[in-house]
């Protein structure tokens, strides 16, 4: 398993290792001894799962306030993402500064995205179904997100604004600077 920081070195790209023969491959898409050994501490509680229909199905930004802050490990089983990782921690050199990556089927690559970042797709493939683990379970209550195409975040999605499919609460969720609450 090959670990390796982006430009905002808590984000990183995991690329599982595949083996394939005549019958098709096998793959160790996660393990806590690689982890562990990359220093990476986690202990994952819950496995989620999403299919977008359409091209330009945006999902995100979402965030978990503690004490149910998540780490999510996210991978695509079919088609593509853009996936991207906002910093929203007020203390950190890089708050409010995001890092980007195509995650997808082909690639066989996941990204990991650490508490404190908020954390969006948009698929940039038909039937895209994307399946992560996260640290702590869902809860409602401090469940939180910020508004996709904040200008003030600079995200060159590859998607136009008219034309991202929603949900109505990724729609309405305040920009940054609005934001209340954050880490």
């Amino acid at each position: 398993m090959d670990i390796a920081a982006l430009a905002i070195p808590e984000v990183k790209i995991i690329r599982p290792k595949k083996f394939g023969d005549h019958r098709g491959f096998f793959s160790e898409t996660y393990s806590k001894r690689a982890f562990e050994a990359a220093g990476l501490m986690l202990e994952f509680v819950q496995d989620n799962q999403s299919l977008s229909a359409e091209i330009g199905t945006v999902r995100g930004l979402h965030y978990q306030l503690p004490p149910f802050a998540q780490d999510k490990l996210l991978r695509v089983v079919r088609g593509a993402v853009f996936d991207v990782a906002v910093d929203i921690r007020r203390d950190s050199p890089t708050f409010g500064q995001h890092v980007s990556a195509v995650i997808s089927a082909a690639e066989w690559n996941q990204i990991l995205i650490p508490v404190g970042f908020a954390h969006g797709f948009c698929t940039l493939e038909p039937d895209t179904e994307v399946i992560y683990k996260v640290t702590n379970l869902y809860s409602p209550e401090h469940d939180r997100g910020l508004l996709w195409n904040d200008p003030d975040l600079g995200i060159d999605w590859p998607v136009a604004a008219g034309a991202a499919r929603l949900s109505d609460k990724d729609h309405n969720n305040p920009r940054l600077a609005q934001a209340a609450e954050l880490f």
